[in-house]
């Protein structure tokens, strides 16, 4: 990491109180009276309730607003298996960015435990605290596993972002590529490189895209993921090749679309100089992408080019989907979070970016945005995002029959979701006015203990 910013940002996450989330009241609690109902003895009212109808935990408890982030820290970012105390600052980032983008309370939880099913049943035994369970940066291809059992015991929704916030961003970027480039995406040849949570996901769901299967070849560290392999997965083993080819130079000649979830460098120059004509090439690894972003649009300028970086153009990013899939789902007490409102995410997302963008997105990022090569995808922080995702989202829960309470007005849906964000940025401007008016003196950036 470069120096300043790594000098920056210990002082971001140690200035004031350390880390990046607080809890806070949601209820006044200034005399006697409001005490003896906050607890005891009043307390005791929604208790007796709940243990009557489990239900009204939603009513009476902010169950239906609080997902839990979790994670064991056995694949964090781009630093591996760093364990579950180092994984902190990052499940405490997540929390965040839901509080922030769709005003869902999120608890970070660090689990010291990668044995699956001890892990799960951790997971499991916590689960009546919350509405919905967020796993984060856990290995593959545990992270299958875990989800897939967690998912057919748990009534909520739990998703592993890794692999479908990825899936659902990369997904919204392809469709917004293939209407730029006029190509059909049933007619494109498509690699991708990676086979971990992210990559296995995302091919998953540019089958439900329309990508043809015979078109779509999948590489990992070994090679190509063909049907003579005997190393593979039951995971991997679906996405394997008829194809008689063994390499990346194989497999990326000719191909309309390249998708890197791997590492850094790996795309060459003649790599990219045998794809086909206006090639579409998605290179994700963090923070060095699989082929220096400048470099492939000079060599090849008919590209349509992203990466998962924020300095540059086309960033493709999982806060563009997360909490909006989380808000949907949980403002129609969603068993799950399925294949329906994970399509209609994307389509929403993409659709967004085809609009004018607000005028104070683009101050805020100071450029001009207009749809085209070089913007596949709105902003984090349009306010669009949480207002037509999210009610996209809640559409498909009702309509695929997992949504358990229904929204009767979206019209109605949409402006409560306007008025959440709105009083959450509010409530960050006044955070960050008054704490320019604090003395550092006062608030040290770091204190010993």
């Amino acid at each position: 990491m470069d120096k300043k910013l790594m000098k920056n940002a210990l002082e971001y996450h140690s200035e004031g109180k350390a880390g990046k989330i607080e809890v806070q009241p949601s209820k006044q609690v200034t005399t006697p009276e409001e005490l003896s109902l906050a607890y005891s003895p009043g307390v005791a009212a929604p208790a007796i309730e709940i243990d009557k109808e489990r239900w009204k935990a939603y009513r009476y408890t902010n169950k239906g607003n609080l997902v839990a982030v979790i994670s064991n820290g056995s694949s964090v970012l781009g630093l591996g298996d760093i364990g579950a105390l180092a994984s902190k600052p990052v499940m405490e980032g997540k929390a965040m960015l839901f509080k922030l983008y769709a005003d869902i309370d999120a608890f970070d939880i660090e689990v010291s435990d990668e044995e699956p099913e001890r892990f799960i049943a951790t997971v499991q035994a916590l689960s009546p605290t919350f509405g919905g369970i967020n796993l984060e940066d856990i290995k593959a291809p545990e992270c299958f596993y875990i989800e897939e059992r967690l998912r057919s015991l748990l009534d909520i929704p739990v998703l592993h972002d890794d692999q479908h916030g990825t899936a659902v961003t990369v997904s919204a970027a392809l469709i917004n590529a293939c209407l730029i480039t006029g190509k059909n995406i049933g007619d494109m040849s498509c690699v991708i490189c990676g086979a971990g949570s992210a990559g296995i996901s995302t091919a998953k769901m540019l089958l439900t895209l329309g990508i043809d299967k015979n078109k779509l070849t999948m590489v990992d560290s070994k090679g190509v993921i063909t049907q003579n392999r005997t190393d593979l997965d039951k995971y991997k083993k679906p996405f394997a090749t008829e194809r008689d080819i063994a390499t990346l130079d194989d497999a990326i000649k000719g191909a309309d679309i390249f998708i890197g979830l791997s590492k850094g460098g790996i795309l060459s120059d003649s790599n990219i100089m045998s794809m086909a004509k206006r090639p579409i090439i998605f290179a994700l690894a963090n923070p060095t992408p699989e082929i220096d972003y400048h470099h492939a649009k000079e060599i090849r300028p008919d590209a349509i080019i992203a990466t998962g970086r924020s300095d540059l153009p086309n960033q493709i990013n999982n806060v563009l989907s997360f909490p909006y899939l989380f808000r949907g789902a949980l403002d129609t007490l969603s068993t799950t979070i399925n294949e329906d409102m994970k399509l209609a995410a994307a389509y929403a997302i993409a659709a967004i970016a085809r609009e004018k963008a607000p005028s104070d997105i683009e101050e805020r990022y100071n450029c001009k945005l207009s749809f085209g090569n070089d913007y596949l995808l709105p902003k984090p922080g349009d306010i669009r995002l949480v207002t037509e995702v999210s009610t996209a989202v809640a559409k498909a829960a009702m309509d695929s029959g997992v949504a358990r309470r229904n929204i009767v007005s979206f019209k109605e849906y949409a402006a409560t979701l306007l008025g959440r964000i709105e009083h959450e940025n509010f409530f960050t401007k006044e955070f960050l006015r008054h704490k320019k008016m604090r003395r550092k003196d006062n608030h040290p950036r770091e204190r010993k203990l």
